[in-house]
C-alpha cells in the first residue's frame, strides 16, 4: 500500500540531506513493522518492544540527545521526523513524545552531570524509558493550579499528590513529575521537577480504561509522602517554570508530528483505495466528490508539516519565545488536519473504513489525542488570540 510521497522534488531546500536520509531510513524501519504489528500489540495490551528496541539500536530514539551521552547530537527537528515517519508507516509510538522528547530534553538541558550520565544513555538507546506526569484531575490545562506538593524533610523531599493520564508507566523505569515547592521567601508555590523511580515506596499507579487503541496505556497516579533524595530534583529549584517549558514546547512539536503521521497514514490508505476500487468501470478516485476532499487533506497536511518544521527549528535554535508560539500553532494545525483526513479516509472507504483490516477506525480515536492533548485546541486559540493578536485575556 503506497503512502503520499515522503519527500518532494527540491525537498533538500527545506531539509538537509541528512534529514532526508533520516526520513527514508525511519520510513523503511516502520514499513517492516506496519500497522498490523502495531495494532496487534495495542489490542493485546502489550508494548511495541521489538520496534522500540530496533529504533533505539539504530540511534533513532536518541537522535535529539547530546552525543556525549549516547545520543545523535541532533534536535527536536530530527526526533519529530522519526515520530512522523513511524506514524506514517502505521506505528505512531506515543512514548516518543514523552521519554526522549520531554524527559530527555529536560534532563539534557537542566540535569546534573550525574543525572545526565545515569539517564540519557538509556533513554537514547531505548534500554530505559521515562514517563511524564503533569496533568491533575482538578487542574486540567491550568498548570498554575497543580496541587502535587514537594516539601523538604531535612535533606530529602516528600512528594504528595495525584496525577492522571500518565502514559506508559508500566513499562517505564521512572516518571518525571511536575510538583510545586514552597518559596521560602514569599511562601508561594512554584513548579519543580522530580525524577521518581517506579518502584519507590508510596508511589501507586492504576490503569485508566480508555477507548484509545495504543500500546501505551494511560494511568492515574497516587503519591503519598513519597520520600525522595535531594538528587531527585532536576535542575534549579528556583527555575522550575523555565525548565518545565523546556519540555512542554518539544511536547507540542512532537504531538504535531504524531498527528501528521496519523494523517499521512490515513491519506495513504484512502488514496490507494480510491485508485484501485472500481465501481461502474471507473476508479472511485476519478470522481471529484472524493478526489477534491482528499486533495484538500493533502494541502492541509503539507501546511501543518511546514509549521511543525518551523516550530522545531526555532526550538533547536534556542528561540524559545518564538518556538512557543509556533509549537502551539503547529499542534493545532496538525491536529485539525489529522482529524479531517482520517474522517475523509473512512468516508472514502465506506464500510471498509470501519473494518479492522484497514485500521482506520482505530485512528478515529487516536486523532483526538492531537486535539485535546497536551493542551486543548481551545486553549491554543486562547494563546494565539492573546499573544499573537494582542487581544484581552479571556480566562
Amino acid at each position: 500500500m503506497s503512502a503520499p510521497r515522503t519527500t518532494a522534488p527540491g525537498s533538500q531546500l527545506i531539509e538537509t540531506p541528512e534529514r532526508v536520509a533520516l526520513r527514508r531510513a525511519v520510513a523503511d524501519l516502520g514499513g517492516r513493522y506496519g500497522s498490523a504489528y502495531y495494532l496487534a500489540k495495542a489490542r493485546a495490551g502489550r508494548p511495541a518492544d521489538e520496534l522500540w528496541a530496533e529504533a533505539g539500536k539504530a540511534g533513532y530514539l536518541g537522535v535529539n540527545l547530546p552525543a556525549e551521552y549516547g545520543g545523535g547530537g541532533g534536535g527536536i527537528t530530527d526526533l519529530a521526523i522519526v515520530l512522523e515517519e513511524l506514524g506514517t508507516a502505521g506505528c505512531p509510538l506515543l512514548l516518543l513524545i514523552v521519554s526522549p522528547a520531554i524527559c530527555g530534553t529536560v534532563i539534557a538541558r537542566y540535569g546534573t552531570e550525574e543525572q545526565k550520565r545515569h539517564w540519557l544513555p538509556g533513554l537514547a538507546d531505548g534500554s530505559r524509558r521515562m514517563a511524564f506526569g503533569i496533568t491533575e484531575p482538578d487542574a486540567g490545562s491550568n498548570s498554575h493550579r497543580i496541587s502535587t506538593v514537594a516539601r523538604r524533610d531535612r535533606e530529602d523531599w516528600l512528594l504528595t499528590g495525584r496525577k492522571v493520564f500518565v502514559s506508559g508507566i508500566d513499562h517505564c523505569d521512572a516518571v518525571l513529575f511536575v510538583a510545586r515547592t514552597e518559596d521560602a521567601r514569599t511562601g508561594k508555590l512554584k513548579p519543580a521537577l522530580f525524577v521518581v523511580p517506579r518502584d519507590t515506596p508510596g508511589f501507586e499507579y492504576r490503569p485508566i480504561p480508555m477507548e484509545l487503541v495504543a500500546p501505551e496505556r494511560q494511568f492515574q497516579v497516587f503519591l503519598d509522602d513519597v520520600r525522595l533524595p535531594a538528587e531527585a530534583l532536576v535542575g534549579d529549584e528556583n527555575a522550575g517554570l523555565l525548565q518545565l517549558f523546556a519540555g512542554l514546547n518539544p511536547e507540542r512539536v512532537m504531538t504535531a508530528a504524531f498527528s501528521l503521521g496519523l494523517a499521512r497514514q490515513a491519506l495513504g490508505k484512502a488514496v490507494e483505495y480510491a485508485r484501485t476500487r472500481v465501481v461502474w468501470s471507473t476508479p472511485i478516485g476519478a470522481h471529484q466528490g472524493l478526489a477534491h476532499p482528499l486533495a484538500q487533506c493533502a494541502v492541509e497536511i503539507e501546511l501543518a508539516r511546514l509549521m511543525t518544521q518551523k516550530a522545531a527549528l526555532l526550538y533547536d535554535a534556542g528561540e524559545d519565545a518564538a518556538a512557543g508560539e509556533a509549537a502551539n500553532m503547529a499542534k493545532y494545525a496538525a491536529g485539525e488536519a489529522a482529524a479531517r483526513t482520517v474522517d475523509q479516509a473512512v468516508q472514502t472507504l465506506g464500510g471498509n473504513g470501519l473494518t479492522q483490516e484497514y485500521g482506520l477506525g482505530a485512528l478515529l480515536t487516536a486523532t483526538r489525542v492531537g486535539r485535546v492533548a497536551p493542551v486543548s485546541r481551545e486553549m491554543v486559540l486562547n494563546y494565539v488570540a492573546q499573544h499573537t493578536l494582542g487581544l484581552p485575556k479571556s480566562y
